[in-house]
């Protein structure tokens, strides 16, 4: 691969990149070792694998498929997890690499987990037979698999929060539309206290105008970035080659905004009556932007589960607070 090429690599590509290089530092050990030819050949044919995908340069009308597949990338980390699976297992300083073997299995194998508990039976101390190479190599696999397994949930959840998102745009500009061709189809209005045939419409006049259910639309996404920027702040950072907290910030933007036309679509019709007060333009769009805001009540449960799936794709230390 060129040195210009390099310099176009993603995060992930360097990730699995350097974690190949140790597999190949790894793998040297090996060279002129009896019985480990299988586990050689086994794990030379998997490196070529992620180099392959890593100097894949494809056309540029495939990247699209591509991307949303995410075949380079799943692939590139099943070849890498089965040559570092059969190098670990050959080396002859195993017995050695057992606690690191074992922090890496407990990431992604839960405690009853039976591979796990084999694992964490063997003596870091007593050469390794055998049969506890079987029962590393078996850990490991499973654990990877975890990961891997976990990383294909991880673009599922992406692409369909993609595919929600382009729902909810269309939905936001079909809104928008309408207000604009059909003022009073949606009136962005509410009546003032006192006098039932005095309004305050968003844009100021007295009757709906073509620009409230944009303005609207406006303030509450307004309103859903000051909740987007709440989820960037308390995010911790990820290492998955999936990154979702940028579709998940757009969600509730896009949310905030045809929750807003609502809200103040209901407020118009009295629905809200005696639990609101809107004495002036200036209330009715604050609570477009509260409105907005109100957004978060659905979204925390989507972001409460991209935490679990983000989790198990690249488990972080815990935080203590």
């Amino acid at each position: 691969m060129a040195i210009g090429d390099r310099a176009r690599l993603t995060d992930w590509q360097l990730t699995v990149e350097a974690r190949a290089r140790r597999t190949r530092a790894d793998l040297a050990e090996l060279d002129g070792v009896g019985g480990t030819e299988r586990e050689r050949r086994s794990a030379a044919e998997s490196l070529a694998v992620v180099d392959r995908v890593l100097e894949l340069r494809e056309r540029w009308w495939r990247l699209p498929a591509s991307w949303w597949s995410g075949w380079h990338i799943e692939r590139a980390w099943r070849a890498l997890h089965e040559a570092e699976v059969c190098t670990e297992a050959a080396l002859p300083d195993l017995a050695g690499r057992m606690p690191s073997l074992r922090q890496r299995v407990a990431a992604y194998l839960p405690e009853e987990d039976l591979r796990r508990q084999a694992l964490d039976s063997l003596q870091p101390g007593r050469p390794a037979g055998t049969a506890d190479r079987v029962v590393v190599v078996d850990a490991l696999r499973a654990a990877f698999d975890a990961s891997d397994d976990a990383h294909a949930a991880a673009r599922a959840l992406r692409n369909k929060m993609i595919a929600a998102a382009a729902l909810l745009f269309v939905v936001n500009t079909v809104l928008g539309v309408i207000g604009l061709l059909r003022p009073g189809f949606l009136p962005m209005c509410a009546h003032l206290p006192g006098d039932e045939k005095i309004q305050a419409c968003a844009t100021g006049a007295k009757t709906p105008g073509p620009l409230d259910v944009w303005l609207v639309q406006l303030l509450g996404a307004f309103g859903a970035m000051v909740a987007a920027v709440v989820l960037l702040l308390r995010r911790r950072p990820s290492l998955s080659p999936y990154v979702l907290i940028g579709y998940q910030a757009i969600i509730k933007v896009l949310l905030g905004s045809a929750l807003a036309v609502i809200g103040v679509l209901a407020l118009s019709a009295g629905v809200a009556e005696g639990l609101t007060c809107i004495t002036s333009q200036a209330a009715l769009l604050l609570w477009s932007a509260l409105l907005g805001y109100s957004q978060q009540v659905g979204t925390r449960l989507l972001d409460n589960y991209a935490d679990r799936v983000m989790d198990h794709v690249r488990p972080l230390p815990e935080v203590t607070r």
